[in-house]
């Protein structure tokens, strides 16, 4: 039977509260998104307990309510958290929690998704941050043909304008034409290759429309600098968007 008190019970000791500390940069979604799931992965609030209130829970986290109300939204619909209303209401942990398909198990399609480790993440993550954002910070240092600049802005509308189901290709081929305009003919498959691990690694998580919306924010502030022939600016916009991808496959997946 679930738990409906009001304020969540320590487990095994633990302090509900020791991931639910301020939450830094400017990735506030995916962030909030990844503290939840850790919060909730490990215990510190159990399967059946209440999270703290939401006015609470946004000033601990130091996001604005929107923001957690999204969070807790996309968790919602990924299994993780269910909303109830009434005298005993409130945000709780689903009794039952889904299984992260990895090692070996089944992805969202049901088809077999191969094993995937926490050392098999951090170097894909790793290996991505390196390589996209040398590319990024290379694109905005070269002069660009008057054609180059408009595919590159035509593949930033794209993005922006592609339904759910098409946005992850959309996505890869935007990140890709980056690394084309970086000039290294050596750069492009590698990036391919990085991009066909990462996806296997997005597969294996919800996509989160919250999430949609930020990457598009973050993908105009990459193309708007690479234009601008601002390189520092340019590797600084790649590195914090590829962050919020770390940060909620980490979250899922680890």
């Amino acid at each position: 039977m679930s738990r409906q008190n009001s304020d969540p019970a320590p487990a095994a000791g633990l302090n509900s509260g020791l991931l639910l500390g301020p939450v830094s940069g400017t990735n506030t979604f995916e962030e909030t998104v990844q503290r939840l799931l850790q919060t909730v992965r490990l215990g510190l609030i159990a399967p059946g307990e209440r999270l703290p209130p939401e006015r609470d829970l946004a000033t601990q986290l130091g996001v604005s309510r929107d923001t957690l109300r999204e969070a807790i939204g996309s968790l919602a619909e990924a299994g993780y958290l269910v909303s109830r209303r009434g005298r005993y209401g409130g945000t709780f942990v689903r009794d039952e929690l889904p299984t992260p398909p990895v090692n070996p198990a089944e992805s969202a399609a049901g088809t077999p998704h191969p094993s995937m480790t926490a050392a098999e993440i951090d170097d894909v993550l790793t290996l991505r941050d390196i390589l996209e954002v040398g590319a990024a910070r290379a694109a905005a240092a070269k002069v660009m043909s008057p054609p180059e600049r408009e595919l590159l802005w035509s593949s930033l509308g794209a993005a922006a304008d592609v339904g759910a189901e098409e946005y992850r290709r959309v996505d890869s081929r935007l990140h890709l034409y980056i690394g084309e305009l970086a000039g290294s003919p050596s750069l492009v498959p590698l990036l391919a290759d990085v991009r066909m691990r990462l996806n296997e690694l997005l597969d294996a998580i919800p996509l989160l429309a919250p999430n949609i919306v930020h990457s598009n924010k973050q993908h105009e502030q990459i193309v708007a600098a690479i234009l601008s022939g601002r390189p520092d600016a340019a590797a600084d916009a790649m590195r914090e968007h590829l962050r919020g991808t770390a940060l909620l496959l980490r979250g899922f997946l680890e």
